[in-house]
């Protein structure tokens, strides 16, 4: 049977499609703005013969949260192997799991046997003419699911870009497919605030022409990005990027000319951003996206001189430790693709690891908070350990830790935290002894 017939023998109805999972499966559910959304809402719907529940693994999603309400749990269950908003709730009620674990060690849980996949719900662009599908914006963790789940069924989705690079997946890997066609969710950027503009200014003046770039979105890397637009041919090696690269591109600063891997190529694991962005990666050669195991594999970033790793934090204590994941022991969002990166830019040839916050933050009851702490709340998760990091910048400047004693870290510390709260730092200092 030619590919051809054997992909129109298995479209399925999505309600036959998902009558297919039996209670107690564990099933991997493709994340980002690639959420199979169809597929998703007729779970829920069928959820109620779930009994025992179903587990979902999953990265960051984007959109609905039907699947997480309180007493879904009873049917689905969700392990986020990255906490996004949606499900924030559900696991700080114990309503639903989190996995700390790596970005580019997540796929080889399912490859490993360590988290076995029984199902996988997936997006995909229709099949080319050789029978191959693209897996579209998310081709992280995905392809590693994809290929290890016993069971796979994935949304044709007419409007999925067709990514290039280790993106394809043959129709003859896929038990049934459910044809669907609607536009995928989009994450604008934001207009960066003073404070990222100033953060980003300060890494700016340390990234010299050819560097390879890593950087998500966020007000952070937006502030970076607006000011690399005199640089000359920046490179992107990334574990996602969204429109501001784009923009970049299209004004000639990035040109990926001087990579040393991947020459004239932007590569990445997904894409999170708006149809801006989705129309640009469409059929384009010069985007690859690639297997997190391989686009976030230290060994495989360090490759690329000059590497520029830029991740956030959501405190930093006086020793260096780089909070990321909690506040206290509140689960906040996960580890993701950070140590790989600052590790990766490490051992790069005149690479750069940037851990960027503002200095401050702000309680719902107007209290100002410094980020740049003396110790660790209780229960914060460390995803950068001290023995890690580099840079550390907020809007007053960058201190330099790397090879520096918990004195000078000290120092160099509380001369980038806000002026107000400095006193009280070195004061905290001197009593730990650390000045």
């Amino acid at each position: 049977m030619s590919w051809f017939k054997e992909y129109h023998s298995r479209i399925t109805p999505v309600d036959k499609a998902i009558s297919l999972i039996a209670p107690g499966s564990r099933i991997f559910m493709t994340g980002n703005c690639s959420v199979p959304q169809t597929l998703l809402q007729e779970l829920v719907r069928q959820a109620d013969r779930l009994t025992p529940p179903v587990e979902i693994c999953q990265v960051l999603t984007i959109g609905n949260d039907e699947y997480v309400k309180p007493g879904m749990e009873k049917h689905i269950r969700v392990n986020s192997l990255f906490i996004s908003d949606n499900v924030r709730p559900a696991v700080n009620e114990g309503r639903a799991d989190y996995t700390p674990c790596r970005l580019s060690e997540i796929p080889l849980l399912f490859s490993s046997g360590a988290l076995p996949l029984d199902v996988a719900m997936i997006s995909v662009c229709p099949p080319d003419e050789h029978g191959f599908c693209s897996l579209g914006v998310e081709v992280g963790v995905t392809r590693n699911a994809a290929l290890n789940a016993k069971l796979v069924i994935a949304e044709v989705n007419l409007q999925m870009p067709r990514t290039l690079g280790d993106s394809f997946i043959h129709v003859n890997r896929i038990q049934h497919f459910v044809p669907v066609d609607y536009p995928l969710p989009e994450r604008p950027m934001g207009a960066p605030n003073e404070i990222s503009k100033q953060i980003g200014k300060h890494i700016a003046d340390m990234v010299e022409d050819g560097s390879t770039l890593q950087m998500g979105i966020g007000a952070i890397p937006d502030g970076v990005l607006y000011f690399l637009r005199d640089k000359k041919d920046l490179g992107i090696h990334t574990e996602m990027f969204s429109d501001g690269v784009v923009q970049l591109y299209e004004m000639g600063v990035i040109t990926n000319d001087r990579k040393t891997l991947h020459r004239g190529k932007m590569v990445a694991g997904f894409l999170l951003g708006t149809k801006r962005l989705y129309d640009f990666v469409d059929n384009n050669p010069v985007v690859e996206l690639h297997p997190s195991e391989y686009v976030n594999d230290p060994f495989v970033i360090r490759q690329n001189d000059k590497m520029v790793a830029i991740n956030s934090a959501l405190e930093v204590d006086l020793t260096g430790q780089v909070c990321a994941d909690s506040i206290g022991p509140r689960l906040y969002s996960g580890v993701g693709g950070q140590l790989d990166f600052i590790r990766g830019a490490a051992r790069s040839k005149g690479g750069l690891p940037f851990i960027a916050l503002p200095s401050t933050s702000t309680t719902k009851s107007g209290q100002k908070l410094s980020r740049i702490v003396s110790m660790l709340k209780p229960g914060a998760g460390v995803v950068t350990t001290r023995n890690d990091v580099h840079y550390i910048v907020t809007e007053f400047g960058v201190a330099n830790l790397y090879g520096k004693s918990i004195r000078q870290r000290s120092r160099a510390l509380i001369d980038v935290a806000h002026p107000d709260f400095r006193a009280e730092l070195e004061e905290k200092a001197h009593e730990l002894r650390y000045l």
